[in-house]
Parts: C-alpha cells; structure tokens; sequence
C-alpha cells in the first residue's frame, strides 16, 4: 500500500498516510483479539453462565473454594455469602425464581497473572423477569474463589 499512495496523492503524500492510519485504526485494530479479552477462564466463566441459564446447581456449585464468597448486589437476593452452604442457597433461590433462562452475555473480559483469573462479564438472564448484571469472578489455582453479581439494569441486553 506505501507504494500507491504517492503515485495517487504525489503532492499529499503525508495526508495519504494519515488517511490509511484513520482507516486501520478504525476498521480493525479494535477488534483484533487480545489476550486481555479472551482466555481460559473466561472460558469457563462462559460455562459457567450456560449453567446458572440452565439451572444446573450442581455445575454451578463445582467450582467453589472452600472458602468463597460471594457478594450479591441490588434485587430481593442482596447480601454477602460465604462459603459453599450460603452460596448454594442463594443460587437455589434464584434458580427456583427464575425458571428457564436464556442468556446474552456482552462484554467479557480477562485479566491474569500467575496468581489468579478475573473475568468481567456483562449479562442478562431472561427467565420469568430480566436480571441484566455485571458478573466478577475471581479463580485462584483453578477455583472460584469470589464472585460480584452486580445487578445493574444499564448492562447492555
């Protein structure tokens, strides 16, 4: 492409260039992926919603820790829970009010380091009413070890 702007623009070679950065910065280098978008725990973070849509407490409940906590923010659920007992029931209720969901997820986003997983995800699950919330969940040594369920009805859905 460096060799046919001049012969097109001999005179506005700079303003040629320009014009192409604006077209590759527009048209693609946003939606390239990148390791920060994508990965392994958002992987199973993806599951991990098709589970809760589906009602599969015992999915949704194999990847706890011991020790995590949850913290459910807005709704009739609100409250913080911790440990596995806590967590399951909260999921229960919600199952059981819910009825059949379907989901669409937005945005979902990884961050890593040796340490741990976080994925952001925004959702809203369709079942008897629509929850829209921003889900966080924190993996640490292939665990989940705390998760945010920010109900939040500007999430995209």
């Amino acid at each position: 492409m460096r060799g046919i702007l001049p012969m097109l623009y001999p005179r506005r070679r700079s303003l040629g260039l320009l014009a192409m950065g604006a077209l590759v910065l527009g048209t693609g280098c946003a939606t390239l992926p990148s390791p920060a978008q994508a990965g392994p725990a958002a992987d199973v973070a993806q599951r991990r919603i098709a589970a809760i849509a589906a009602g599969d407490t015992a999915a949704v409940m194999g990847s706890y820790a011991d020790n995590a906590v949850m913290e459910w923010v807005g709704g009739p659920l609100d409250g913080r829970y911790a440990g596995q007992a806590a967590i399951g029931g909260v999921w229960g209720k919600f199952i059981a009010a819910q009825g059949p969901m379907q989901t669409r997820v937005g945005q979902v986003l990884e961050s890593a380091n040796p340490r741990g997983q976080t994925v952001v995800a925004d959702v809203a699950f369709a079942g008897r009413m629509t929850v829209k919330v921003r889900y966080v969940m924190t993996y640490r040594e292939g665990r989940l070890v705390s998760e945010t369920w920010q109900v939040d009805p500007n999430v995209p859905g």
